[in-house]
Parts: structure tokens; C-alpha cells; sequence
């Protein structure tokens, strides 16, 4: 990916990271005139991912808030789509396509134990501060609870490697858009596209789950688009989305 680590004369952060995505760092006085479209910077106290319009204010963080609507309390209810999908009884989840991870995070505080794998080294960067800033919350420490386990590399490969069996593997890969441009379209899922692609491999990826679960995979994916495994035994229908879940 096409991106720079932005430093300030204050950061320490900004060159490690830098080494570990093998990317430039440009100073953050000089980023406007530098030729890159994407740029990580510590800012607000987290990482954002920035593209150039966002280079004065905003950016795109991991964001480890409780969605609106969602209950603050823990365990959350089981009630929505995704607990539905996941199965109630469910207790191991491995969501092999993490991406910004609110899947992930939305599980964790339904009290799933999840562990996330993920591909992209930029993500992973974001993930992870994430993860870190979820540890030093009141109620994670209060309840001696861990961050979700973080797992990085290509999940057809590593859900291959798995020593034990989770209840559900949860994917959610990325399908090319119905049309090109959407209002509707989040920003965070349009600079997700941009990093990743959609996921032309997501067949196998299915494939690879299916063969990894001990009881179900869970796929989400948006309703116009074909079911990825076939027929599923159970779907659960949203306004713009669904949920197809397949049995053992």
C-alpha cells in the first residue's frame, strides 16, 4: 500500500512502526506535500489511518466503544443478527477476516472468547492499538478480562493450522460493490477496499472454514450477493445485509 508514517518532533512511536510496515515517515509539517495518498499518524490518543483529506482532523481508528444501540453492560445481550448467527451457545469464535474488527469487538463484549486473524500489516498496526487501548479500559481490567487473541497472517493458511476446533469461524469477506459509487458506503469500508481488495479467494476461504469449525460457520454478506457455501441451514435477514450460517 501506497502510505507513510507522519511523526511529530514529539513522537516516539512514529519510527518503530515505520519499521515494522517497512514504510517511509514524513514529518507532519511536510505531509500535505508529499506524494502519498494514505498516512498513519498517532493522533487523539490512538492510530488513525489518514487519507488526504483527513490530514488536518479526523482519520479512521480501530474504535473499541460499544456500537449505538448497543447495551453498556457486560456480558451484552445476545440479541441481535450477529449472536443469532454466532449461536447462543456458541463460546470459541475465530473471525478469519478481522478488518477493523467490530465484529470482533461487538462478540467480545457479548463475553465470546474470539480470536481474529488478520492479513494486512497496515490493519494489524490499527488492530492492535486497538486492542491495547481496550486493556486499559475500567471494566476489562475490573474483570481481568484479555483483549481478543490476534493472529496475523493469510487465514486459509492458519485456520488450517488451528490445534483446536472454535465453535464458529465468522467470515465476513469483502464482495465487490452492486454499483460503483455509494452514498450509503461508510468511509471506513471504501479505505478498507482500498488496503485490501475484494477478497477473490474467499471461496476457498469458506472451503478452509468449513473444514477448521467444530460446529458452524457464520458468513456475513451484503443481500444481494450470492449464498458463499450453497444453501445455508439458517439465515438471518437484515435491512441491507445477512447473516448465512452452515452446519456441521
Amino acid at each position: 500500500m501506497n502510505l507513510a508514517v507522519v511523526k511529530s518532533l514529539s513522537d516516539n512511536r512514529s519510527a518503530t512502526l515505520a519499521d515494522q510496515l517497512c514504510a517511509p515517515i514524513v514529518m507532519s509539517e511536510a505531509a500535505e506535500s508529499s506524494p502519498y495518498p494514505f498516512f498513519l499518524v498517532y493522533r487523539d490518543g490512538c492510530l488513525k489511518l489518514l487519507d488526504r483529506q483527513s490530514l488536518r482532523k479526523g482519520g479512521l481508528a480501530v474504535d473499541i466503544e460499544p456500537r449505538p444501540g448497543e447495551q453498556h453492560s457486560y456480558p451484552a445481550p445476545k440479541k441481535d443478527l450477529l449472536a443469532q448467527a454466532i449461536g447462543k451457545k456458541s463460546r470459541t469464535i475465530v473471525d478469519a477476516t478481522t478488518g477493523w474488527a467490530q465484529d470482533s469487538l461487538a462478540l467480545f463484549r457479548m463475553g465470546y472468547e474470539v480470536t481474529c486473524i488478520e492479513r494486512s500489516p497496515v490493519m494489524v498496526a490499527l488492530i492492535r492499538d486497538g486492542f491495547e487501548r481496550l486493556a486499559q479500559k475500567d471494566w476489562v481490567q475490573k474483570r481481568e478480562l484479555l483483549p481478543p487473541t490476534l493472529l496475523v497472517g493469510n487465514a486459509i493458511e492458519l485456520l488450517s493450522g488451528l490445534t483446536e476446533k472454535p465453535d464458529c469461524i465468522y467470515l465476513d469477506p469483502m464482495f465487490p460493490p452492486k454499483r460503483k459509487k455509494s452514498a450509503l458506503t461508510r468511509k471506513s469500508m471504501t479505505v478498507l477496499r482500498d488496503i485490501l481488495g475484494d477478497d477473490r479467494d474467499r471461496q476457498e476461504l469458506f472451503d478452509a472454514a468449513f473444514a477448521a469449525t467444530g460446529r458452524r460457520v457464520a458468513v456475513k454478506s451484503p443481500d444481494y450477493a450470492e449464498p458463499l457455501g450453497g444453501k445455508p441451514n439458517e439465515s438471518y435477514q437484515g435491512k441491507l445485509l445477512r447473516y448465512d450460517v452452515y452446519l456441521k
